[in-house]
């Protein structure tokens, strides 16, 4: 071999080998910020989380391999909620998927960069997320958790269930439950059609919910309707068993009938945290998040409670059985 060809073949290899060595770098690994709003104590919580996971599994992203999430957890506590969402932040994710209207507030004031995907939130664009639900336009998106109109279905199976109903007290907390306004006119009118009347009844801290319960006890015809919002999800089994305690009747937008509730009716959140773990998928692989559409729940779930409604000597009709997507025996 020519000298000439010999130091031509030796550089081009020198050449080469760093293209060689940046082709076989493994892919960086992503970074996927979770903030909760329920805590995490609770099993349903748990499970709704591993929906998500599981999902990203299954779309081919790898634990600590190619990609690692940052789970936190907020229980209901706004004061904590801020805190975590600014931590989350400070560790500059690809992407962070948030639960609960308070939660998206949080982040909100942290980042208008960093995409964020929520659940469980009921009024986006009237909280101020997104310009629109098919524009969203910012760098929030996600899947809502009830409709406006919900409210009506919620007064009509309340009174079905219990066709005693003369009042209905709407327990939430203003800090964490979103913006009474969006359900109440739905609420109003179906009430008014059966002549129910509606109080308004906001709480603050745990020890004032048995205070609204046993006013609801304290003549008959008193029902409850316990709102959707994270202080309510923290809560539910002391809600639970001062309505058992008290012997009123409650409807729960979460699905607490599984708990010992006496009927709850909302959106499937597995769904949703299931199609959440999609638009992630999408954004890590380059899709914005002002570009993908809000989501309108397409999935709800009745669960009714035979022994909670025998305790209170309720009897269910069997329409309403019928209709349900689960009977607790």
């Amino acid at each position: 071999m020519r000298r000439r060809e010999f130091v031509t073949l030796v550089a081009g290899a020198a050449t080469g080998c760093p293209l060689l060595a940046r082709a076989q770098q493994p892919a960086p690994i992503r970074l996927v910020g979770m903030l909760m709003g329920f805590a995490e104590t609770d099993p349903i919580a748990q499970s709704l989380v591993t929906e998500f996971t599981s999902e990203l599994t299954r779309l081919g992203w790898k634990s600590n391999s190619d990609l690692r999430i940052e789970l936190r957890w907020g229980a209901g506590d706004t004061d904590r909620i801020r805190i975590l969402a600014k931590e989350l932040v400070g560790l500059q994710p690809d992407a962070i998927f948030a639960q609960t209207t308070p939660v998206v507030d949080a982040l909100a004031n942290e980042t208008q960069k960093i995409p964020i995907v929520f659940v469980t939130v009921s009024d986006p664009v009237g909280s101020g997320f997104a310009k629109s639900l098919t524009h969203p336009g910012g760098n929030i998106t996600g899947f809502t958790f009830v409709e406006s109109a919900m409210g009506s279905k919620w007064v009509e199976l309340l009174r079905e269930i219990a066709p005693s109903t003369a009042r209905v007290a709407l327990i939430f907390n203003p800090a964490t439950a979103p913006p009474l306004k969006f359900y109440l006119p739905s609420i109003q009118t179906a009430a008014s059609s059966f002549g129910i009347q509606v109080l308004v009844t906001p709480v603050h801290v745990k020890d004032e919910i048995e205070s609204v319960v046993a006013a609801q006890a304290h003549d008959p015809g008193g029902s409850l309707i316990v709102m959707p919002d994270s202080f309510n999800a923290v809560n539910y089994e002391l809600i639970i068993s001062l309505a058992a305690r008290y012997g009123v009747p409650a409807l729960y937008a979460n699905d607490f009938a599984r708990s010992g509730g006496l009927i709850s009716y909302g959106s499937d959140f597995a769904e949703t945290f299931h199609l959440a773990a999609g638009y992630i998928d999408r954004i890590l692989k380059g899709a914005k998040a002002g570009e993908l559409p809000i989501q309108l729940p397409t999935k709800f779930n009745l669960t009714l409670n035979l022994r909670t409604a025998k305790a209170l000597g309720l009897i269910v009709p069997q329409s309403l059985r019928v209709a349900a997507d689960e009977v607790i025996e």
